[in-house]
């Protein structure tokens, strides 16, 4: 486990972070340590990079096949099952659209669950999952409210009404909670929201501040809405569907935004429609607006994004990939703007169509692409992974329908064509060039999640949880589950054993596989499995790679160039191995001591690993 690179993890990050300070009233939870990095799962991509890589390695190439179910909870609500689950202190955190639950991570032994009543009717019941932060768990409701519960008992501690469900207004994703703040927006763009983006502070629910993404007319933007658009469709759509992410060094925040209303008849709306479909770049602290990246401007076809981008930093700067929709993964350069590289992820028709009365197909349909759950960076590999439903459609425009206000505004219909598949693409993180792929029988809408031990998992909506290498694509282990793999896919470990756990079940689009019961499954190697990669004593560049792209490069550069006072390349050509393991022992300044004094063996050895990769360099 990770507990070693942690302490590195932590320690670079201080060297290299300054965040701005607060008010008074914010929550602080500073006198508990914080739990080694990789053994928790607290958030739904793991990361507010929305990376999901985990340390994690006791699960790896060498054993994958071994990997069986420990346990299973079924879940009281029959409902839509797409939820992202959360591992904190030994306790894991799901979802419904009416219930919140916690379960022994270990066991699926229930804790405590608790039924949220409808105050209103709701006019789409879905939930992905809860925020966390300081001993609070905060959730939306499809009623149109945004809730905190104490994390132990499930006590409601404040609700704040954010949403009418009347005219189409429901909470759907998963906050984004950080430095004392929460984050959480509404959909339904179809419905005749205007979307809108809110900050509130943790420990009151007071509002910080709300950004709405679709711009009033003299705001920034509106010019790329027809003048009179306002009052003939009402929102203008632009909802905000699952999770969002977060770069915590420049306090940018990346919101996914869902398509422009009415669907299919964008002639009644001409113009790009910011800042629908695009990733909205806000300041974290403020709201205010930074920058944006449109992937489908003056949308047609239903072409939304709703899955939060991964952020990420290689030797050629820092990145964004985003996957929407239109059926491609889009590779932003974070500094320019600038599109590096679009690589299709499904059949995509070019160019893009608009639909007609009569009827035009056109790939993907409003079904296909990628949906809530977005892409995943594994740094050891520099490869993003992507799960995506191909699924074309055959589009009929209605003009001159006037959008209403909590009616379904698509401007249209849509009919599938043929059977929807899936596929999970590996995508170099710099070119976009495809590594490998996998085609699978059936829809891939559940995450995808890579890990330290060389692995990436997934599954799809017939329920098959796969587990692949991540360098070749080669399958490890295929385990049915029961139900469609629609929600989260997560890691965590506890008392020194790694585990994996998944939402199984019921699905919105379920007709595109195996409905079945919402159930929590959870999966571990048999106790004892010892991996090859981890023989006891002897020094591992491979482990030592892993350990130095997942902590230290965040300091010192994917290669080791001097991006923090001290470049690695120039120090290790002057020492031998043992001399440079006595240099990270103990470093000169500004770069932090990693280890504290003495070293466990298992420090010790972890040590040796970082050491033996550096020195491989030329």
């Amino acid at each position: 486990m990770r507990h070693a690179a942690s302490r590195i993890a932590r320690a670079c990050t201080l060297a290299f972070v300054a965040t701005a300070a607060h008010a008074a009233d914010r929550i602080v939870d500073e006198q508990a340590p914080p739990p080694p990095i990789g053994s928790e799962w607290p958030s739904y991509n793991l990361s507010v990079d929305g990376q999901r890589y985990s340390l994690l390695d006791q699960i790896d190439t060498s054993n994958a096949d071994q990997l069986a179910e420990v346990c299973r909870y079924k879940v009281a609500d029959t409902g839509s099952f797409q939820a992202g689950l959360i591992v904190i202190d030994d306790v894991m955190y799901g979802t419904t659209a009416t219930e919140t639950f916690a379960l022994d991570p270990t066991s699926c032994k229930l804790i405590w669950r608790v039924h949220h009543r409808r105050v209103r009717p709701a006019p789409f019941s879905v939930n992905r999952g809860v925020g966390y932060y300081a001993g609070r768990l905060f959730r939306g409701t499809d009623d149109g409210r945004f809730l905190a519960l104490d994390a132990r008992t499930g006590r409601e501690l404040w609700s704040n009404t954010i949403g009418d469900p009347s005219a189409g207004e429901v909470s759907t994703g998963s906050p984004l909670a950080w430095n004392g703040l929460v984050i959480t927006g509404t959909a339904v763009s179809e419905l005749g929201v205007r979307g809108r983006v809110m900050a509130f502070d943790a420990a009151s629910g007071r509002e910080v501040w709300r950004f709405n993404t679709v711009p009033a007319p003299g705001e920034a933007n509106a010019d790329t809405w027809r003048d009179t658009v306002w009052n003939d469709i009402g929102g203008g759509g632009g909802g905000t569907w699952s999770h969002f992410a977060l770069d915590p060094t420049t306090g940018e925040l990346f919101i996914p935004v869902g398509n422009p209303i009415p669907d299919f008849v964008p002639a009644e709306r001409p113009g790009d429609n910011l800042y629908t479909n695009s990733v909205l770049v806000l300041d974290v602290f403020t709201g205010r607006l930074r920058w944006w990246y449109q992937l489908a401007p003056a949308d047609g076809l239903d072409h939304d994004l709703a899955s939060a981008p991964a952020l990420y930093r290689t030797a050629r700067g820092p990145r964004m990939a985003a996957g929407g929709k239109d059926g491609y993964l889009h590779i932003v350069d974070r500094r320019s703007h600038e599109l590096i590289a679009k690589t299709a992820v499904t059949s995509v028709t070019e160019p893009v169509a608009v639909p007609t009365p009569e009827g035009i197909e056109a790939c993907p349909g409003p079904a296909g692409g990628v949906e809530w759950n977005g892409p995943a960076y594994d740094p050891a590999h520099n490869l993003l992974f992507v799960g995506a439903l191909d699924y074309c459609a055959l589009f009929q425009s209605t003009p001159g329908t006037k959008p209403e206000i909590g009616g379904f505004n698509m401007g249209g219909t849509w009919t599938g064509l043929g059977t929807p598949r899936g596929w999970i693409h590996a995508i170099n993180a710099d070119t976009g060039e495809i590594a490998w792929r996998y085609h699978a029988d059936h829809p891939v809408i559940g995450a995808v999640t890579p890990t330290a031990g060389g692995i990436v998992m997934g599954g799809d909506n017939a329920g098959k949880f796969i587990v692949f290498e991540a360098a070749t694509g080669r399958i490890l282990k295929e385990i049915e589950t029961g139900g469609s793999l629609s929600g989260g896919l997560i890691t965590y470990a506890s008392g020194g054993r790694q585990y994996v756990a998944m939402t199984s079940g019921n699905v919105s689009r379920s007709l595109f596989g195996a409905a079945g019961r919402p159930t929590v499954v959870v999966m571990a190697l048999p106790e004892g499995t010892v991996s090859a990669a981890h023989a006891p004593g002897v020094p591992n560049a491979r482990r030592g790679k892993e350990y130095y792209y997942t902590t230290c490069a965040v300091c010192h550069g994917l290669d080791g160039n001097d991006w923090n006072n001290v470049d690695l390349k120039a120090v290790k050509r002057k020492m031998d191995l043992d001399g440079l393991i006595a240099f990270i022992k103990n470093p000169r300044a500004p770069m932090p001591k990693a280890f504290a004094e003495p070293l466990s063996p298992a420090d010790e050895l972890r040590l040796k690993d970082i050491a033996t990769f550096i020195m491989q360099w030329e």
